[in-house]
């Protein structure tokens, strides 16, 4: 199975070396490479053995990113709930302050460190603690990570990986949604995988999607090829109940 202790056992030793987390992209998707429907729609993808699996990996993590995109559709826990263990620190992309103030995430521990743009922490003459959203969130035990936005408009995954690993984070789980996915694929980001494949087809929403593939944009490759966005080494399979599971590393 995974070798999990094996993977994270250099995660300190990597982020000291490259000054940002070890990161293990992982989700769930259909034999056609969907993880939803349609974006906002959630759905049960995996059986109940691949996501006792996962609990697996948020706890043997010391935190766990998602989007915006995903609490707001799924009001996730992001706990360790089927097995022992610690919950991993929760991390959320949130570049507007979007996260409802009746969010699970706040109700747990440890309280979600949202990374935000820099940009709209700031208004004229106020102070970012006085933003009546940002206050009320803090209020609730949530910490804003101010961060850069970057030439494309979204926030700076290098950045906010920095900032995680001056707090500590040597191990980072990503779990999406779709645009998370693709954006810490194609920025290089992702150091290894485990990837749960359902039997099923859902037409739906692509766990990589196209519309964010800039740096593999048609127009930079000849007619005829084709680009390999990212190939795994090491690679292992195996199955858990109806799912298969494959992994391995991207570096």
């Amino acid at each position: 199975m995974v070798p999990i202790p094996a993977w994270l056992s250099e995660a300190s030793q990597f982020s000291r070396r490259y000054g940002r987390p070890l990161v293990t992209l992982s989700y769930a998707q259909s034999l056609d490479g969907c993880i939803s429907a349609r974006r906002g729609a959630p759905i049960s993808i995996s059986g109940p053995a691949a996501m006792k699996l996962t609990h697996q990996l948020r706890a043997a993590h010391d935190a766990i990113l998602v989007g915006i995109g995903t609490v707001l559709a799924d009001d996730p826990q992001l706990s360790v709930r089927l097995v022992e263990g610690k919950n991993p620190q929760p991390v959320v992309l949130d570049s507007h302050l979007r996260l409802p103030e009746v969010a699970r995430l706040l109700q747990g521990d440890p309280q979600p460190w949202i990374a935000t743009a820099q940009t709209s922490l700031h208004q004229p003459d106020e102070p970012p603690s006085h933003q009546p959203k940002a206050a009320a969130l803090q209020a609730q035990g949530a910490q804003l990570l101010p961060t850069p936005v970057d030439d494309r408009g979204g926030l700076s995954l290098k950045a906010l990986l920095q900032t995680l690993a001056g707090r500590g984070i040597t191990s980072l789980m990503v779990e999406g949604g779709a645009r998370v996915i693709t954006s810490f694929l194609l920025q290089n980001l992702v150091d290894q995988v485990v990837l749960t494949i359902a039997p099923i087809l859902l037409g739906g929403l692509p766990a990589v999607e196209r519309s964010l593939e800039h740096a593999n944009n048609e127009h930079d490759n000849p007619p005829g090829t084709q680009q390999v966005l990212a190939s795994l080494q090491e690679t292992g399979y195996d199955r858990l109940g109806p799912d298969l599971i494959v992994w391995g590393k991207l570096r």
